[in-house]
């Protein structure tokens, strides 16, 4: 008779079943094994200790010594004021009126000495284009169309003269046009100088050459010194290297 083996009785047939939950059991205690932690029992009684000890420590009571305030000042007793009765007799000062009326006369008469009047020169200005004698640029001679086409040259002269282009305006790159204002008053003096232009370090360049300007013999209109008021451009360009 031949023996059969019955298939419920197949022990093997769930064997990676099993493989796979044991082995995510053993995954699952050996995460746990590593992450578990420990600590040592004597160093936490010492801190529960030192805590204690801390919070039972008694703080001193101090005490303030707040010195008493001063005493008042005694009272100063004055004197006995005494009344004494008035028996004399006071006379009445009677004073009279300073107000005058139109009935009062006029007895003294004050002498009026005459008042010097000073007569105070005007400053006149009268413009370049128009002025009968133009300033004098020193070195210049000629008649009037002959001085004023020499002080134009001149004033040319001087500003390539003493043309100086900032630095820290050529390294920024600042170029333009700056206008100059100024008065050759009568005393031929260069005063008023203002200037208008596109940067402050352009402006301050221009002032400077301005300032260097000589004295001149003051400008003339009906022969009597006047102040002569003047404007020129002076161009700040780089030149391309």
């Amino acid at each position: 008779m031949e023996l059969k083996k019955n298939p419920k009785a197949n022990v093997g047939r769930n064997s990676s079943l099993y493989f796979a939950v044991g082995l995510n059991v053993m995954l699952v205690l050996t995460y746990l094994g590593l992450e578990h932690k420990t600590y040592e029992k004597e160093s936490t009684k010492i801190d529960i200790l030192m805590l204690q000890d801390q919070l039972e420590e008694d703080i001193p009571i101090t005490t303030i010594n707040i010195p008493p305030p001063p005493p008042p000042p005694k009272a100063i007793v004055s004197e006995a004021i005494k009344v004494v009765e008035d028996v004399d007799d006071v006379e009445e000062t009677v004073v009279e009126s300073t107000e005058m009326s139109q009935d009062d006369i006029i007895e003294e008469v004050v002498a009026v000495e005459e008042v010097a009047v000073e007569e105070v020169e005007e400053d006149i200005e009268v413009p370049f284009a128009v002025i009968e004698k133009v300033p004098i640029f020193p070195g210049c001679k000629g008649n009037n169309a002959a001085l004023k086409a020499c002080f134009q040259k001149k004033m040319q002269e001087h500003l390539h003269k003493h043309f100086r282009y900032p630095t820290v305006a050529a390294e920024l790159n600042i170029t333009g046009r700056v206008f100059v204002f100024f008065l050759i008053d009568k005393d031929g003096k260069v005063t008023k100088i203002r200037t208008r232009g596109p940067d402050k370090l352009l402006e301050t360049e221009a002032q400077r050459i301005i300032s260097l300007l000589p004295k001149m013999e003051p400008g003339k209109q009906r022969n009597k010194p006047v102040g002569v008021p003047y404007s020129i451009p002076i161009n700040f360009v780089l030149q391309q290297q």
